[in-house]
């Protein structure tokens, strides 16, 4: 595994963490404690340190099982979670963005972890109206002195919000969580250049493109009752296959797993710290990792990419 400096937290984490929406149960697989043991088990042997999950995978659910499973060891992880949200049943949520609602799922959130403390708390998805409350910053002020948490980031719903972005100094906030793949390179000249200015920490959400950049999916593909996929209009999920597999034709090697590709493929801007695939296996697991080993390099054509021994320090092989 190798390691980035995550903006300026000064944390050292994975540059593949590990995404946890599909524990709460939403992506047409329920977990048990020991499915997410193993997991969590696997990834220690991998050199995995980073942990995103948030209040509504579930009722808590995602966390309470997280909480579980590192217990142990809960210092050698670094915790991100979210807050805003108030999970009711399937794909149904409320805002909750008081101050008051902030500070009651601020403490779910540590008890459902098992954890004094949590590494970065996460504004998940705001709207411009109630991102800029200042009650609510003072909240997460007011927590960070007390030790319950230790950074601030925002989880931005648009991946094109420079408005929320550019506020990021002011409102004390360091790390960013951004939907950034192959399909979507929206940041790239509308919010990276902020980020690199402000030194935020950027961490590349859906980097697989909701499992659409895996390569496993071809088009017609009809997803399961209970897999969120399967409520996204087919039309637009077979417009994306398509597409994926004109990436696959055009621009992987034919010796690399496209979904290890696509996740060194992120790691390659200059503005993304980490990834957070998420993963419903141990193989999986260990496929994402193996995308550490990887290092991408434009040649002259701008769509082309080839693949390249990492050559990266031996600092960077430690956390």
């Amino acid at each position: 595994m190798k390691y980035r400096r995550l903006g300026k937290t000064g944390l050292r984490v994975s540059v593949i963490g590990i995404g946890t929406w599909q524990f709460g149960g939403e992506w047409g697989k329920e977990f048990s404690q020991p499915d997410v043991d193993q997991i969590f088990d696997r990834a220690r042997d991998l050199g995995i340190n980073l942990i995103d999950t948030a209040e509504c995978y579930g009722d808590h659910t995602s966390e309470k099982l997280i909480g579980q499973a590192i217990a142990r060891d809960r210092d050698k992880w670094i915790v991100a979670t979210k807050v805003g949200h108030k999970f009711l049943s399937y794909m149904k949520r409320i805002d909750t963005r008081t101050p008051e609602t902030v500070r009651e799922e601020l403490e779910a959130s540590l008890k459902a972890l098992r954890t004094d403390y949590i590494d970065i708390e996460q504004y998940h998805s705001w709207g411009d109206d109630t991102f800029f409350t200042p009650a609510v910053l003072a909240v997460l002020e007011q927590a960070r002195s007390a030790g319950k948490i230790r950074h601030i980031g925002n989880s931005v719903s648009k991946n094109d919000n420079v408005n929320q972005i550019a506020a990021s100094a002011r409102m004390d906030i360091q790390t960013i969580q951004i939907i950034y793949n192959r399909l979507d390179r929206t940041p790239e000249k509308t919010t990276f250049p902020i980020c690199i200015e402000q030194d935020l920490g950027v961490m590349a959400r859906v980097p697989l493109a909701s499992g659409f950049l895996s390569g496993k999916y071809k088009p017609g593909h009809q997803f399961p009752q209970g897999d969120v996929r399967s409520t996204r209009d087919s039309a637009q999920i077979d417009k994306k296959l398509r597409e994926v597999e004109k990436i696959a034709r055009e621009e992987v090697p034919p010796s690399v797993p496209m979904a290890e590709w696509t996740l060194a493929w992120c790691l390659k801007h200059p503005a993304v710290s980490t990834t957070i695939p998420g993963v419903k296996s141990i193989d999986q697991l260990e496929s994402n990792a193996r995308a550490a080993d990887l290092d991408l390099v434009r040649d002259d054509h701008p769509q082309a990419w080839k693949l390249e021994a990492a050559a990266e320090s031996s600092a960077s092989d430690t956390p």
